[in-house]
């Protein structure tokens, strides 16, 4: 029992030596941080888009012209003559082709018979408008002299009236046929075919005695300057390309020629389906062996 005691009491003094100062130099946990490796140099963020680019951008396109266009028939009609064919030159006002316009010549001439038969039935009615104002005149000196009564002056007057209105209808009547006159004469010109400008005729898809509908085709008529050429180019350069810049234009189809042209038009916004817009330039000087539809390239010097 004795033994006992005393294990007893030697467990409590080293308890008591346990818990004393927590501060011990000796402790094995430490709450301190790990240390923070020193930096290194930090690489910018816009790294990719500060490497050098390249000094121009080549971008190809057609060589086009403003003035390109398909003459149709404006009416139903038989071709009667060609007078022009491919690969002719043509004026503006050039009458190239002429439908059979027969019938309309005959209402034509039938619309001016009638035009005619208005104007002598107007002339008929200015007349007789002349001949009941005297006559009301005349019955008005006449009440004003007692020689003759309510119901005749009434009478002139109201007839007098009535042949004014009788007037203004057979004007209207005449303003009628005169348009249907015009009309006609814009018909009969629907079957002359003319150049609408200068240029050349590429293609002829008529010939005489075809049967052709309103809207088909019967030339092909282009310009040949001055030259254009539509291209597009990547966003990162809108703003940069401004009107009057020069750019250089070659084509493979035109070995060993070189080009010059000048920027007439940049689009206003970007195409966001493709990130691109569109550039518009205009060929300088002679156009050597380019010719409208060719592939061409332009080279754009890239801003630095």
């Amino acid at each position: 029992m004795r033994t006992e005691w005393i294990l007893a009491g030697l467990g409590v003094v080293l308890l008591g030596a346990g818990c004393g100062d927590d501060k011990s130099p000796g402790s094995g946990v430490t709450n301190a941080a790990a240390p923070v490796a020193a930096p290194g140099p930090a690489k910018p963020a816009n790294a990719a888009a500060s490497e050098p680019a390249d000094a121009s951008l080549l971008v190809s396109g057609p060589i086009v012209v403003e003035h390109q266009v398909e003459l149709t028939a404006q009416r139903d009609g038989v071709v009667k003559k060609i007078y022009f064919d491919a690969p002719a030159r043509a004026k503006e006002g050039t009458l190239l082709a002429e439908l059979d316009g027969r019938q309309i010549e005959a209402n034509l001439a039938a619309a001016k018979a009638k035009t005619r038969s208005i104007e002598a039935d107007l002339k008929n009615w200015e007349a007789e408008e002349q001949v009941l104002k005297a006559d009301y005149a005349r019955q008005q000196n006449l009440w004003d002299l007692g020689l003759t009564s309510q119901e005749q002056l009434e009478h002139a007057r109201y007839k007098a009236e009535s042949d004014q209105w009788d007037v203004k209808r057979v004007t209207e009547t005449l303003n009628t046929a005169k348009e249907e006159e015009r009309s006609l004469e814009l018909e009969l010109e629907k079957t002359k075919i003319t150049a609408p400008f200068d240029g050349l005729i590429a293609r002829r898809y008529a010939r005489e005695g075809q049967n052709v509908a309103k809207g088909d085709r019967l030339f092909w008529l282009t310009a040949e300057a001055p030259l254009l050429m539509r291209f597009t180019l990547p966003e990162r350069l809108f703003g940069k390309i401004r009107n009057g810049q020069q750019v250089e234009v070659s084509s493979a189809d035109a070995p060993g020629e070189e080009h010059r042209a000048r920027v007439k038009q940049v689009s206003p916004v970007v195409d966001p389906s493709s990130g691109t817009f569109e550039v518009l330039v205009e060929l300088i000087g002679e156009r050597g062996a380019l010719r409208p539809g060719m592939t061409a390239a332009v080279r754009v010097e890239s801003p630095r």
